[in-house]
């Protein structure tokens, strides 16, 4: 870690302190979130990336495979699609490896204070395989659009369908983890949703 990632984590958790503190609990969600957001990006995300890439690479070629559409070189991290005359390779990189995503959630379920310790490794966890198999099938439906459209439709599928999928599965994944237990849980004087 260089040296403007060390001063970067000193202040952020400096920050977080003073705003924990005073008891600014949006101004320290904001923060936090942000704060280990960045961290994550510069400390975890360049181990990550790669592994990552190639597993998306390689369970969406275990589709392929099983639909006969396309195969799968997961140890490069490439698709290849071939539809009659023609074919295309479909490079899995850093954009398309959804550690951005995973990342962001993260951050954002760390610091919401609804769930306790231990519910925020078991959310974490189902929410990195959530975002993981959502990704997958946002693949699979992009080589699906190029295998029987030809090559033609590729910014179509890769641009806006395959994104509408992918946040499709990511709307339903923030609204059970954050906006559904937020008012379950939310207290408002003696009256409450929880049952506990």
């Amino acid at each position: 870690m260089n040296i403007l990632g060390m001063l970067f984590a000193i202040i952020w958790i400096y920050i977080l302190t003073v705003l924990s503190r005073s008891k600014l609990d949006f101004w320290k969600y904001c923060w936090g979130s942000v704060g280990l957001f960045v961290l994550m990006m510069i400390l975890v995300q360049p181990i990550v990336t790669v592994p990552l890439t190639k597993a998306v690479a390689s369970v969406a070629g275990i589709l392929g495979g099983f639909t006969k559409m396309y195969s799968s070189y997961f140890q490069y991290g490439i698709l290849f699609i071939s539809n009659g005359g023609s074919s295309i390779s479909l490079f899995i990189d850093y954009e398309c490896s959804g550690i951005i995503e995973i990342m962001a959630f993260s951050s954002l379920l760390w610091f919401f204070n609804i769930y306790s310790f231990y519910e925020k490794i078991v959310v974490t966890i189902l929410g990195f395989i959530w975002i993981f198999i959502a990704n997958v099938l946002r693949i699979f439906v992009i080589c699906t659009l190029i295998y029987f459209f030809g090559n033609n439709i590729f910014y179509f599928a890769h641009t806006v369908f395959g994104r509408l999928v992918f946040y499709g599965f990511s709307i339903v994944l923030y609204f059970y983890v954050f906006t559904k237990p937020h008012v379950i849980r939310q207290r408002v004087g003696g009256f409450s949703y929880d049952n506990t």
